[in-house]
């Protein structure tokens, strides 16, 4: 490998050449399990991002020049390595930002899972033949590469998420400017060095570390011809406003959301538990996709609840190391201030807390790792009411309301609706009716029948409506975002003719 994470600084990656770049300011990483520093990294600037905007532009006519085929061979060599080194990376993500092992190893598979799909389109039929109305005419549809794609990723998924970006963009002939996010630079790093160690060549593919600073460069500047985002709905907000109004230019956001299961008076409560808690707890709750409302029928909320309560007040938080354990720390200190706010809001708006493990006793937080951002979860039950913001805004969190409601299912997507988010849902019922209803009716891109409300398969779009999103930055639907269509038409004859009976004759002044 090119680096190593330790004491060594740790450097951008722009065209093809690993520098120190134009700023003297460093940051970071730090373990969210002990507050221990994992690696410390140049921080990018405008300069920085400039260098590396120029080196995409640059480079964009020799890559997109290069056939399907063998811009993907890059991707391969990436794949095999994602492959090979799947526990280390997956021990590397569970340091860096606190998931248990299993997700750690899980984001390293997604990513190749998603190399894998991007490089195998290769292969497979792009475009589409279409009947001209014109028998002596072929009429097709193609696409071309946009040009330079900036690439700004999150924190909960360090290695999926970038790939989810960045390897449909590079197959399909775009080069790449990527900001990590910097609470997981270290993530970022090793990524980096795979493609310099792929070869690939210089000024494709381009990584600036850094701050928010650095990835409004990259979003704001005209030679990004598209911004792909997944973050909070604040920057995708921002981004999608300031890049809308440029004339050519496509952000694809996918943002956050207030997630909900509705778990109806015909659920099997085995399944709507477990997967309550896995949609709740999971990443410590810090998915895009977590839930953070439980919509449970009258007839069935008792025993619900009860169950519910009961493995959330004693749930494994420990160690990201550990197999043992089900939520890790949270991010960030800051983040866990955030939790604080959102857990006292729900108090003061009314609340009855039936689970508050938010302060950890010491006899459950890891020996050496005092210093962790330790939280654990929150459950608390409240009535209904449109006005609550404790249902309206996005924790992130371990913070999970219980609302109790009365009659049909129409009745519980009313609820369910009633948040300015839109990302994912799901429905627990053994009535199909009532599962058909939900996929209808649900105001969400990510639905889901008698499962968590999590987990993403590569193959299908990801993202969401209203509030969580603008676009679907991942499989065959980032596609549209990186690239352009031609609606190619071509005359087979000596003659012209057109379609829907317009002449084609000339006539002169004299005629």
């Amino acid at each position: 490998m090119s680096h190593q994470s330790g004491t060594q600084l740790n450097q951008h990656y722009i065209d093809g050449e690993w520098t120190d770049g134009d700023g003297s300011d460093t940051f970071a990483s730090e373990s969210p399990a002990t507050g221990e520093t994992l690696a410390e990294f140049t921080r990018g600037t405008e300069a920085d991002v400039d260098a590396a905007l120029a080196a995409a532009d640059e480079a964009t006519e020799e890559w997109r020049e290069l056939s399907y085929i063998d811009r993907a061979e890059y991707l391969w060599e990436i794949y095999h390595e994602l492959r090979d080194r799947h526990q280390e990376l997956g021990e590397v993500v569970s340091k860096e930002c606190g998931k248990e092992i299993s997700e750690g190893k899980a984001d390293v598979t997604e990513a190749w899972h998603m190399v894998e799909w991007a490089a195998g389109n290769a292969r497979h039929p792009h475009g589409d033949v279409v009947p001209s109305e014109v028998g002596d005419k072929d009429a097709y549809m193609r696409r071309k590469p946009r040009g330079v794609v900036g690439c700004i990723t999150p924190w909960n998924f360090p290695v999926a998420i970038p790939f989810w970006h960045m390897a449909i963009a590079l197959v399909e002939g775009n080069t790449v400017v990527w900001k990590p996010a910097e609470q997981t630079p270290w993530c970022g790093q090793i990524i980096a060095e795979m493609f310099d160690d792929a070869g690939i060549p210089d000024g494709v593919f381009n990584m600036v570390q850094g701050f928010g600073d650095a990835g409004a460069a990259i979003t704001d500047d005209e030679r990004v011809d598209t911004v792909l985002f997944t973050g909070s709905a604040e920057v995708g907000q921002e981004i999608a406003s300031k890049v809308g109004g440029e004339p050519g230019k496509l952000a694809a956001c996918e943002m956050g959301g207030k997630n909900g299961i509705i778990i109806t008076e015909e659920a099997d409560l085995d399944i709507a538990v477990h997967s309550a808690i896995m949609s709740s707890f999971k990443t410590t709750g810090q998915r895009c996709v977590s839930s953070e409302r439980l919509i449970v029928h009258t007839d069935v909320y008792d025993e619900f609840k009860e169950r519910y309560v009961e493995i959330a007040e004693d749930v494994a938080v420990g160690d990201p190391l550990e197999e043992s354990t089900f939520m890790g720390p949270a991010i960030e200190p800051e983040h866990v201030e955030k939790i604080r706010k959102h857990n006292e809001l729900a108090e003061q708006e009314g609340a009855n807390v039936l689970v508050d493990r938010f302060e950890l006793g010491e006899d459950e937080i890891p020996d050496g790792h005092e210093d962790g951002n330790w939280v654990g979860p929150f459950v608390y039950e409240i009535e209904y009411d449109t006005d609550l913001r404790c249902l309206k805004e996005e924790c992130f969190g371990p913070h999970v309301a219980l609302l109790e409601y009365e009659g049909d299912i129409e009745d519980a997507v009313e609820i369910h609706n009633d948040t300015p988010y839109g990302l994912a849902g799901a429905v627990i019922s053994e009535d199909y009716r009532q599962i058909n209803y939900f996929r209808d009716h649900a105001e969400i891109g990510l639905a889901y029948a008698n499962l968590p409300c999590i987990g993403a398969e590569v193959h299908l779009p990801f993202g969401g409506v209203k509030k969580s999103g603008n676009g679907y930055p991942s499989a065959r639907e980032a596609i549209e975002a990186v690239t352009e269509r031609t609606a190619w038409t071509m005359n087979n004859s000596k003659d012209i003719q057109m379609a829907q009976g317009l002449s084609a004759d000339i006539t002169m002044q004299d005629d």
